[in-house]
């Protein structure tokens, strides 16, 4: 007599919990490999990254120790000009509208103006993995340095600065002293000067670079200055912060992906014929992870920049423009906006 056995079919909400299961545990044999594999892109993203997060680095010290950790960021550097900025190498140019000819595409975004605006112009940036803007700015003279009303004790928001300074372009500019990356912005990094005024000589962020800001003769200054140099030397309005990406025409060497990771980006830059370029990038959202100091540099260097210069990015990068928020800030704040301590600033 043959017994038959009745097989048991495995209920709908089994094999949900076994599909789940399973795709579950591939990702997590996946990402350890990403982690720990022998192709080490992934390994130099992540820690780069958190580390440069400064809110989560914990991200790379939970998978690594911190021999790795110093290893990756040595294999990843921003390697700076040692030069200060030749400000003869800029001769500010007034352009009309009757332009034809353009040495490349990247010359006739800048130049061709926008109808009935001759005080600046917005381009779209897109790379591999990122899209931002660049505000080309005219005049020279138009930008300065605003700073919150309360710098020192605490920061304030990118549209209320612009809205008291009836700012036409607003952006973040230097870091400022966040040790629980968490703080109200009021504290920044270095050397403030605003006006020609010393606003404050703070303690340095240790992030290279060193003075970025506008003499009186409207030219971008870098330069390794303290800040009784820096007003010697008839610096207007400038902050310290960098690294520094383009000094008198010469790009940094960039090893790996500069140890600044992927994320939010903002930087400044001449070219020259004066214009100053403001570049903002997305970062840490679908249709923008962000960028890396050799996206900068390259965007710079195909706009023409003869000094650019990194400033604070991350959760800080913000572009405002008639009192519009324009790109996609990433803090938790309202509007997704920190309170800052400074700003570069465009007035009519």
């Amino acid at each position: 007599m043959v017994r038959k056995f009745k097989v048991k079919k495995c209920s709908k909400n089994k094999k949900i919990f076994l599909c789940i299961g399973g795709s579950f545990l591939a990702f997590v044999l996946s990402f350890i490999f990403l982690l720990y594999g022998p192709y080490d892109g992934f390994r130099n993203f992540w820690i780069t990254t958190s580390m440069t997060t400064m809110s989560h680095q914990y991200l790379a010290k939970w998978f690594y120790s911190d021999e790795v950790i110093q290893k990756v960021l040595a294999m990843n550097e921003v390697i700076e000009s040692k030069e200060n900025t030749n400000t003869n190498l800029v001769k500010i140019k007034k352009y009309g509208r009757n332009m034809k000819v353009y040495k490349n595409k990247y010359e006739e975004q800048i130049l061709k103006k926008d109808k009935d605006n001759d005080l600046y112009k917005v381009i779209e940036i897109n790379g591999t993995g990122y899209k931002g803007y660049l505000v080309a700015i005219y005049d020279p003279s138009k930008v300065s340095l605003a700073t919150s009303r309360y710098i020192g004790t605490r920061g304030e928001a990118i549209t209320t600065v612009a809205k008291n300074e009836d700012a036409v372009i607003a952006i973040n500019a230097g870091g400022f002293y966040d040790p629980d990356w968490n703080s109200n912005g009021g504290v920044p990094h270095g050397v403030v000067i605003s006006n020609g005024k010393l606003i404050g000589d703070y303690r340095k962020a240790n992030v290279g670079g060193g003075i970025v800001g506008f003499d009186k003769d409207n030219k971008l200054v870098l330069g390794r200055y303290s800040a009784q140099e820096a007003l010697k030397k008839g610096i207007r309005d400038c902050v310290e912060f960098g690294p520094y990406l383009i000094v008198n025409g010469k790009s940094s060497f960039v090893r790996g992906n500069g140890g600044w990771g992927i994320a939010p980006r903002t930087a400044i830059g001449q070219r020259k014929d004066g214009i100053v370029l403001f570049l903002i990038i997305n970062g840490r959202i679908p249709s923008s992870i962000g960028a890396d100091m050799s996206d900068l540099t390259e965007v710079m260097e195909n706009y023409g920049a003869v000094n650019a210069a990194n400033m604070d990015g991350g959760s800080s990068t913000e572009l405002v423009i008639h009192n519009e928020i324009i790109n996609k800030p990433v803090a938790a704040g309202k509007n997704g906006l920190r309170d800052l301590p400074t700003f570069w600033i465009v007035k009519e």
